[in-house]
């Protein structure tokens, strides 16, 4: 009988299923490692196993809905995005700057969200600092990810930890997203950073507060 959530794969129409099941397991695998994922963390995870799931990223078995279901789950993205063999490969997501999703302005930072959801292998944002605009009167952490913070324009403050750095135009810091850490505009102009976040840290609930912002109408 199966175990572990699997799903036997039939005979007939054998060849288009293992066409499904070989782009299931390389997503899957490909997920998996870009968040650091052992195969023993995503069966505990899941409530399946280690052997289950290296079965399942070589194609050789299938898997249940309650299973699939409980995977994207826990990789942080939907079941459909379980079956695109590549996401970069069939579509273009072109996003014009006037549509950029984005949370209410707050301490002086609009912070916008580029990368389309659901996200897979890593997140970029924009923020746009007023003069002695900030990402908040402390510092913050999120998850255990690499990010990357780059000035596009103007100058700021990055703090890690205890350390300061002033950074210019065209100027960059990595650190890890474990690592406390603000950004604060200290240029007499605004300023304009990005970050790259892989993989992602966000949950599909903090995207869903991002939407296309507009001005206030003038009056």
């Amino acid at each position: 009988m199966p175990k572990d959530g699997q799903t036997p794969i039939k005979n007939k129409g054998g060849s288009v299923a293992a066409a499904v099941q070989e782009v299931l397991g390389m997503r899957l695998k490909s997920l998996r490692l870009a968040r650091r994922l052992s195969l023993r963390d995503l069966a505990e995870a899941t409530g399946t196993s280690a052997s289950f799931i290296s079965q399942l990223e070589r194609g050789l078995t299938g898997a249940s809905t309650a299973s699939l279901n409980q995977m994207a789950s826990a990789l942080g993205v939907s079941v459909a995005l379980l079956f695109a063999e590549s996401a970069a490969q069939n579509h273009h997501g072109v996003l014009r700057r006037r549509e950029r999703p984005s949370l209410p302005p707050s301490d002086g930072c609009r912070k916008m969200l580029l990368s389309r959801p659901p996200l897979s292998d890593m997140e970029v944002y924009v923020g746009e600092f007023e003069i002695g605009g900030s990402t908040g009167s402390g510092q913050y952490t999120h998850g255990d990810a690499h990010e990357m913070l780059i000035v596009l324009r103007g100058v700021v403050e990055v703090s890690l930890g205890e350390a300061r750095h002033v950074l210019e135009e065209g100027d960059s810091v990595e650190y890890t997203t474990s690592t406390p850490h603000r950004t604060e505009n200290i240029g007499s102009g605004r300023a304009e950073v990005m970050w790259i976040i892989a993989p992602p840290t966000s949950a599909r609930a903090e995207l869903d507060q991002y939407t296309t912002w507009k001005p206030p109408a003038a009056r």
